[in-house]
């Protein structure tokens, strides 16, 4: 089995940042992509950013230049530094990974999620 353990939300003011990270355990042999995704009260959950296996990036429009999403693939962390806050990326953020487990199958595991608002 595959864990991923997310930390970092909060309660921050328009125009702070914030720092989120997953951390990926269990039996894992590799992982390809890592993405965040949020969902807003009363919204469909969407993607916010992910990152290949190889460094490639790519970021919802509304997150582009305030966003930067990394990894650290010795820990097996994804990291997500959101600058700029809006009130409007409010959401519970996920983070999800496409794990290759010890045995060979490729499985898409998702955190539980951690609240992200921003006051106006």
């Amino acid at each position: 089995q595959v864990q991923l353990v997310e930390s970092g939300g909060g309660l921050v003011q328009a125009g702070g940042s914030l720092r989120l990270s997953c951390a990926a355990s269990g039996s894992i042999r590799d992982i390809d992509s890592m993405g965040w995704y949020r969902q807003a009260p009363g919204e469909q959950r969407d993607l916010a950013a992910v990152i290949s296996g190889s460094g490639r990036t790519n970021y919802a429009d509304s997150v582009k230049g305030r966003f930067t999403i990394s990894r650290d693939d010795a820990k097996n962390t994804v990291y997500l530094q959101m600058n700029s806050l809006k009130f409007e990326d409010t959401a519970v953020y996920y983070c999800a990974a496409d794990v290759v487990l010890t045995r060979g199958f490729l499985k898409t595991y998702w955190g539980q999620g951690t609240q992200v608002t921003v006051s106006s």
